[in-house]
């Protein structure tokens, strides 16, 4: 369930939780290093560039990127989260907003080479996915791309496969993306490409067609 208490908990473990899952190669985070440095990379491709970090929780890749030359932008709803991510990255902007809610009126005039986000947009249903996703694309500079790393499926029936494997594991408040479906609800207005990680992650990376 996405709420500020929830992650303040978290926050102090938890990029320990999530480097133990992927050593053992568990759900929901096997491939969770390979995801992240991919992220890394695709962005580092073109720096210095412009970047917006939707949900940036402890900045574990945001403040590479940041060392890294780039202008750093970040929004993120949990306030203990914030203040980590302010001790990494003092020059960054960081927000502290409820993305649900959609793209934050500071934002809304402001273009971006990069837009990342990392394990945080499976708390929205795919409808507002789709919705978010889409003021996103509006805010991308000419050429400039979307990089979602999370849990993600080539289609509905390796979700399920998944889920059957899981078991009690599995978090059914969570929306994960399903590649196929999303495809097809994005490809008027943008290019999808994916590239799988794991049994269960990915990175998405999204363009306008114009």
């Amino acid at each position: 369930m996405l709420n500020d208490q929830g992650f303040d908990l978290w926050s102090g473990r938890y990029d320990e939780s999530v480097k133990t899952a992927d050593e053992k190669n568990l759900y929901p985070f096997a491939g969770y290093a390979r995801v992240m440095n991919a992220v890394y990379a695709r962005v580092m491709s073109a720096a210095p560039a412009k970047v917006l970090d939707v949900g940036f929780g402890t900045a574990q890749l945001t403040a590479k990127l940041y060392e890294g030359g780039n202008a750093i932008t970040g929004i993120d709803f949990s306030r203990d989260m914030l203040e980590i991510a302010a001790q990494k990255m003092p020059d960054a902007q960081l927000l502290q907003r409820d993305f649900t809610r959609g793209v934050p009126p500071e934002l809304r005039e402001k273009t971006f080479d990069f837009i990342v986000s990392t394990y945080a947009l499976h708390h929205l249903s795919d409808d507002v996915k789709v919705g978010f996703l889409s003021s996103l694309l509006s805010l991308l500079e000419p050429g400039g791309a979307i990089l979602i790393g999370d849990v993600c499926f080539p289609t509905r029936d390796d979700l399920l496969a998944c889920k059957a494997d899981c078991g009690d594991e599995w978090d059914d408040e969570e929306y994960y993306f399903v590649i196929s479906e999303l495809q097809k609800r994005l490809s008027p207005i943008c290019r999808l490409d994916f590239r799988a990680f794991s049994f269960c992650a990915g990175v998405i990376e999204l363009r306008n067609k114009i």
